[in-house]
C-alpha cells in the first residue's frame, strides 16, 4: 500500500497537508512543529498495548509525510502533481531514529508538562471540534482520537462539545445527543479492559505502578529498541493470531534481557 493510501486509512485524507493539519503555504518551521505535535499524540511509547501496532504504523506514515514536506524538491513535486515517489520511500527504516534526530527524547516530564498545557486550551477545543465533526458526533470515535485518559476526561469532553452545540459552533448530531446507556457502558468496559491489559504488561515487564514506571519502560526500550520492539510486535501478532503462548512471550523477554547482560559484559 502506498503512502497516500496509508494516509487515507489512518488519517482519513490522502492530502499530506491535511494529515499535518497545516496550509499548503506552511513554512518549514510550521511543518516541523505539526510533525512534532502529531507524533507526540500517537507515539508508540505512549499508547496502550492493544493500540501499539496501529500507533507504530501511524508513526511511520507521519515520518514519511514529514520526509516529503521537509524536502524542498520532493515537496515541490508533490505540490505540482499531488503524487509521491513511492520508490524513494522506505517504511522499513527506523523512524524512531529519524524522529530522535529532529527532536529531543520524550520523557515522562515532557508528557506531564504537555498534558497540563493542553487540557483546557484552545488547541484541545479545536481538536475536539475536529474529532466531533469527523466522527459525526460518535463518542467512541471522539475518545479514540483523544490522547489522555479517556474515562477521566469523558464527562468534561461532553460538556465542552455540548456548549459548542448550544453556541451553534457545531451541529447537533443524534449520535452524540441521543447516545444510549448501553453504548456508553460498552465503551467504558472496553477502556477498562485496555487499562487492565496495560497493567498486566507492566507487571510482566517487572515495572512498578508508580510515577517512574513509564519512564522505566521508555528507558528499557531505548536501550535495546531493535530487540524489544521486534519482540513487542511479535507478542501483539501472537495475541491476535493465536500462534504464540504467554510462556513463549516470557522466554522472548528473558532472552532479550540476557542479550543485554552479555553486551554489558
Amino acid at each position: 500500500m502506498g503512502l497516500l493510501q496509508l494516509c487515507e486509512q489512518y488519517f482519513n485524507t490522502s492530502n499530506l497537508y491535511e494529515v499535518f493539519q497545516i496550509p499548503e503555504k506552511a513554512t518549514e518551521k510550521e511543518v516541523k512543529k505539526a510533525y512534532h505535535k502529531l507524533s507526540l499524540k500517537i507515539h508508540p511509547d505512549r499508547v496502550s498495548e492493544d493500540e501499539k501496532l496501529e500507533a507504530t504504523e501511524k508513526f511511520k506514515v507521519l515520518g514519511a509525510v514529514h520526509a516529503i514536506l521537509s524536502d524542498k524538491e520532493k515537496r515541490a513535486i508533490y505540490d505540482e502533481t499531488k503524487c509521491v515517489d513511492e520508490d524513494d520511500l522506505s517504511f522499513e527504516r527506523d523512524w524512531s531514529v529519524y524522529w530522535r534526530g529532529l527532536f529531543k527524547t520524550v520523557t515522562v516530564e515532557d508528557i506531564i508538562a504537555y498534558e497540563k498545557k493542553y487540557i483546557g486550551s484552545q488547541e484541545e477545543k479545536d481538536d475536539l471540534k475536529s474529532a466531533y465533526l469527523n466522527g459525526k458526533g460518535d463518542m467512541d470515535y471522539i475518545l479514540d482520537q483523544y490522547q489522555f485518559d479517556r474515562l477521566e476526561h469523558e464527562s468534561r469532553i461532553k460538556e465542552i462539545l455540548t456548549e459548542m452545540i448550544e453556541n451553534e459552533e457545531i451541529p447537533a448530531y443524534k449520535k452524540f445527543t441521543n447516545e444510549s446507556n448501553k453504548k456508553r457502558q460498552k465503551r467504558t468496559a472496553k477502556i477498562k479492559k485496555e487499562a487492565k491489559e496495560a497493567e498486566e504488561l507492566k507487571s510482566e515487564l517487572g515495572l512498578g505502578s508508580g510515577n517512574n514506571s513509564l519512564e522505566e519502560m521508555i528507558k528499557q526500550r531505548q536501550q535495546s529498541r531493535s530487540i524489544e520492539m521486534d519482540s513487542l510486535i511479535d507478542d501483539i501478532a501472537a495475541k491476535y493470531g493465536g500462534k504464540k503462548t504467554k510462556a513463549t512471550k516470557r522466554k522472548t523477554q528473558s532472552e532479550a534481557k540476557g542479550s543485554k547482560r552479555k553486551r554489558k559484559n
